[in-house]
């Protein structure tokens, strides 16, 4: 599998290029703009977007979904809570093939009600609900805690400590992490019950 994490400012997001290793069929994650530089990536990598992914619906992980479509021709990819329009829909469990490479869509409400991870060998990306050292906030439009907990605690950390994550944000001390690592150092994984974990993420 190949994975290419591209860093974009100002709002400092991570987007992702995810491609099977053989047959070059790709898909674009959380595209912003300028879409030419992605583009340039794959060409390079002789990889053809066969989709573009959001991993949510807020307005910097879709900036670039129209341009990088009209460009490439891909199918639009978005879990079933999205608003975003003209999208094939996933819910929790479901599988996007690329080629032989399989991504699995985790869905992990909290940030937002739409908010997916998509895991394909042993990489984890997060979108917003898993950052580097910190989680995504649950106080905009949307947001739950008590979802975030259940995100975090019941279907992130219970993944094995090798998996890699990658976030939806350069916001951490590093680019990329470990489910293990993450939860030895990330003060928002530590042990906590659900009403613990509620006042917590709603301290200052």
């Amino acid at each position: 599998m190949i994975l290419i994490q591209i860093p974009r400012e100002p709002e400092k997001n991570f987007s992702y290029i995810l491609a099977d290793e053989e047959t070059k069929t790709g898909a674009l994650i959380d595209p912003g703009i300028p879409v030419e530089e992605y583009l340039e990536r794959s060409k390079k990598s002789g990889i053809a977007i066969k989709y573009v992914v959001n991993t949510h619906s807020h307005w910097d992980h879709i900036l670039g979904n129209d341009e990088a479509i009209r460009l490439t021709g891909a199918e639009l990819i978005t879990h079933k809570n999205s608003k975003v329009e003209g999208s094939r829909q996933v819910v929790d469990g479901d599988i996007i093939e690329l080629g032989a490479t399989k991504i699995k869509v985790i869905h992990t409400p909290g940030h937002s009600p739409d908010g997916i991870c998509l895991l394909a060998d042993k990489k984890l990306l997060t979108g917003d609900t898993l950052f580097i050292g910190e989680c995504g906030r649950t106080d905009l439009s949307g947001g739950s805690s008590e979802e975030m907990y259940d995100s975090l605690f019941h279907k992130i950390a219970v993944l094995h400590d090798d998996i890699e994550v990658y976030p939806g944000h350069d916001y951490g001390e590093r680019a990329s992490s470990t489910i293990g690592s993450e939860k030895r150092t990330n003060y928002t994984l530590q042990p906590r019950s659900k009403e613990e974990f509620i006042r917590f993420m709603a301290e200052p």
